[in-house]
């Protein structure tokens, strides 16, 4: 994982000084990977943290996430450590999108149905982090092209406020190979999702996941494992879409991420 290595001296009261080592982005729509004595249990905030057998666990932070994050280790000895994360502030953009079906922007009963549907299967999909280590590679890039949408961007279709974009679109041709960033198993592959088309989701460990939208062809199957590169689609226009682009997104649990934080700069994947 490309990232700055950070290490916080964690007092706690009756023992001596301990390090956790973080691995990562400290941003709103980063993704940190930490390491802690085995036995120990981890909580972001009130929430508590997925902690593999060998002590590793991963956080995540939306995109509205304030300045500081409070982290705690209760050691197996029952005695806890606390430390306040500062987080950066970052900015977003605003992207406007016209020409879209009406009900793609504001669906009538029956499509709004349709789309809880599939949002129901999405989050099936994401309901049982594994305790798979993938998330300690290296991530790629799925896909090459232009960026045509980025991170936490507030979206306004026809003319409306609508949620903020949460991944990165890249404005690859269509029928352009789209493969795995890391290795991974598929959780989700669906071609007919009314909003994403074409999805596929990757399940990386310990509740980070990786998705796919918009594919105009699904390679995969739920339970196939993927390995760094193999492919599992092709880019389309598929759901609501104004032209062929990949939606890239990634998620800590529910929480949405930025994927372009775990990639290198595409001008490493040009000649």
């Amino acid at each position: 994982m490309r990232a700055v290595t950070i290490l916080f001296a964690l007092l706690a009261s009756a023992t001596p000084a301990s390090a956790i080592d973080l691995k990562g982005h400290l941003v709103p729509g980063g993704f940190v990977i930490g390491e802690v004595e085995p036995g120990a249990t981890v909580l972001l905030g009130e929430t508590p943290v997925e902690v593999a057998p060998d002590g590793r666990f991963v956080i995540g932070f939306g995109r509205d996430q304030g300045p500081e994050a409070q982290l705690t280790i209760i050691h197996a000895d029952g005695k806890p450590e606390q430390q306040m994360l500062s987080i950066a502030p970052r900015d977003y953009e605003v992207q406007r999108i016209d020409k879209l079906d009406q009900n793609m922007v504001t669906p009538d009963p029956a499509t709004e149905a349709r789309i809880k549907a599939d949002q129901a299967k999405v989050k099936a999909a994401r309901a049982n982090p594994s305790q798979r280590r993938d998330f300690l590679m290296d991530f790629i890039w799925p896909a090459t092209g232009p960026i045509s949408g980025v991170y936490g961007s507030q979206r306004i279709l026809n003319g409306v406020p609508k949620a903020p974009h949460f991944g990165t679109d890249i404005a690859a041709p269509e029928g352009a190979p789209v493969v795995a960033p890391a290795d991974g198993m598929v959780r989700l592959a669906e071609t007919g999702f009314y909003l994403t088309g074409g999805t596929v989701i990757i399940d990386h460990g310990l509740g980070l996941y990786s998705s796919y939208l918009h594919l105009s062809r699904v390679d995969v199957v739920p339970g196939q494992e993927l390995r760094q590169g193999d492919m599992i689609g092709a880019v389309g226009k598929t759901g609501r879409a104004t032209g062929p682009h990949l939606h890239w997104g990634l998620n800590w649990n529910e929480i949405r991420l930025d994927p372009a934080l775990l990639a290198p700069p595409m001008v490493e994947l040009t000649p």
